[in-house]
């Protein structure tokens, strides 16, 4: 059984986290490339299509910590502080992703949508740009906590499960 919740719980981590990172790291330059042209419909589209892609990966993804919980429960590591500490950057990558990656990516999604619409983007200030760097800053941490939080799940300091 730990062999089979274990393999559900890394397919699903590849399967939905990855499209989230790669998506939500895509999202920042194709917002900057749309603002930069906002006749550009195949642009604005590609803007949508990639929020649409985290948002909905974002929700297939809670079935990553529900499955590695279960395998962790059977592999008998709850305790574990590679464990614990694996699940406080999860949750913390979790907030990153729900208070600032989608909030971002839908306010901009927005604004490129406002664009394409007729509006011509002037005085904001240049207000744009700047969510466009803060939201590949915090994307960038976003990716960077699931990083780190993949090799903790493989180095897995101090187990002493031998697997």
């Amino acid at each position: 059984m730990t062999k089979f919740l274990l393999a559900v719980h890394v397919l699903a981590a590849i399967v939905a986290i990855g499209p989230v990172t790669v998506a939500a790291s895509m999202f920042p330059p194709a917002a900057r490339r749309a603002l930069a042209a906002p006749e550009d419909a195949r642009a604005a589209e590609t803007v949508r299509l990639l929020h649409r892609i985290c948002r909905v990966y974002a929700v297939v993804g809670v079935v990553v910590p529900v499955f590695g919980f279960a395998t962790a429960r059977q592999m008998g590591v709850l305790g574990d502080a590679w464990l614990i500490t694996s699940i406080a950057l999860t949750a913390v990558a979790a907030v990153v992703l729900g208070v600032l990656v989608l909030p971002g990516q839908e306010r901009l999604a927005e604004t490129v949508g406002d664009c394409y619409d007729g509006y011509d983007g002037q005085g904001d200030g240049g207000g744009t740009r700047a969510a466009t760097v803060r939201l590949a800053m915090v994307t960038g941490v976003f990716n960077l906590l699931w990083a780190t939080v993949t090799v903790l799940m493989i180095v897995r300091p101090g187990s002493t499960t031998g697997a």
